[in-house]
C-alpha cells in the first residue's frame, strides 16, 4: 500500500466518522475566503466548496456522509 492509499483511507475513515464536522468545516473556510475577498468571488468559492464536498463524500463510493 502507497503512501496516497494510506492517505486516502485515513481521509475515508475520518469523513464516515464525522461528515456532519467535515461539513461544517468546509463550510467556514468557503465563509472565511467570501469574506477575505469582499465578497467578490462567493459564487466561485461556493461552487469549489460543493465540489470538495461532494468529492471527500464520494471517497466510499456512497455519497452519505456530508448533507
Amino acid at each position: 500500500m502507497g503512501m496516497f492509499d494510506n492517505l486516502k483511507n485515513k481521509a475515508t475513515d475520518a469523513v464516515d466518522e464525522h461528515g456532519d464536522k467535515v461539513n461544517e468545516g468546509m463550510d467556514k473556510a468557503g465563509d472565511f475566503a467570501d469574506e477575505k475577498t469582499g465578497g467578490e468571488h462567493g459564487d466561485k468559492i461556493d461552487k469549489g466548496t460543493d465540489f470538495a464536498k461532494d468529492r471527500l463524500d464520494g471517497l466510499d463510493g456512497q455519497d452519505d456522509d456530508i448533507q
